[in-house]
């Protein structure tokens, strides 16, 4: 059974994991350096706890403690319980959903590990957006994508937003980052798949007619927010494809354009 600790002091170095929460920069170097990340919400917290994350603490207000204590139980690792005022003095922020969770990092699989049993990938270069990877990543899990790779300079999918925003989805879908890009393309063509680039260029062949659906083994390449798909990108793909749009309607934010393209690659296999 964990520790139900009392904690009073916001400088309290046993607080160190949740300090400067809203600091992206901060984070996104300590976060990586020291293996862990921060769930927050009772439902990601859980969701984390049930992929197989080991928690390193948590930290409480009050009132969850109850919410919580079935986890609490459960748990060898301290959970420091602290006034809703203290919790925001030391993340920075208010602590809406009132519990957050210090979860170690696993070392993560290579792209070749992942491709060699996925049917349907998805690939993001450069999206550094942490909104956008969370709503991919739910969009992911949801529709039946099997497996996410990152071009080295997307942003952390374990990020305290990322993790927020797909609901703890980034846990559900393995992914790995590819160590060059585009070179490291040619692994994931080598492995078998037809490399779609999502992009709304008018000479890109709309996503119905090219039936990704019936495709063997389909890697559909998403572009950051805005600047889309590199032109080294686009070189490397097999095809280019496109969501038809309407009313004038030139392009989709790229979380809501990657949740078409999924259902449109993965038709009738969630669930499957």
């Amino acid at each position: 059974m964990a520790d139900l600790i009392t904690v009073e002091d916001p400088a309290d170095p046993r607080l160190r994991d949740y300090t400067g929460l809203t600091d992206v920069e901060l984070r996104r170097k300590r976060e990586p350096a020291e293996g862990l990340f921060i769930a927050e919400g009772e439902k990601v917290i859980r969701r984390a706890k049930a992929a197989g994350y080991e928690m390193r603490s948590m930290l409480l207000s009050a009132k969850w403690v109850d919410v919580m204590r079935d986890v609490i139980d459960e748990l060898p690792a301290p959970v420091y319980a602290v006034s809703p005022e203290l919790a925001e003095q030391v993340t920075g922020y208010h602590v809406h959903r009132g519990a957050l969770a210090s979860m170690q990092r696993k070392p993560l699989p290579t792209a070749d590990e992942l491709l060699a049993t996925a049917r349907r990938v998805v690939i993001m270069e450069s999206v550094n957006d942490h909104t956008n990877i969370g709503a991919i990543f739910r969009s992911a899990a949801a529709l039946g994508m099997d497996a996410v790779l990152l071009s080295p300079d997307c942003a952390d999918p374990l990020y305290r937003r990322s993790v927020k925003v797909s609901m703890g989805s980034v846990f559900s879908v393995p992914y790995a980052r590819l160590d060059t890009w585009p070179r490291g393309l040619d692994s994931v063509r080598e492995a078998g798949f037809t490399l779609l680039a999502l992009t709304p260029d008018e000479k890109a062949k709309p996503l119905d007619e090219t039936a990704p659906h019936r495709m063997g083994r389909v890697a559909l390449m998403l572009g950051a927010e805005g600047d889309g798909l590199s032109t080294q990108a686009l070189v490397a793909a097999d095809e280019w494809v496109r969501i038809p749009m309407a009313h004038g309607v030139d392009s989709l934010n790229v979380g809501a354009a990657a949740a078409v393209a999924f259902y449109a690659v993965a038709t009738g296999r969630p669930g499957a």
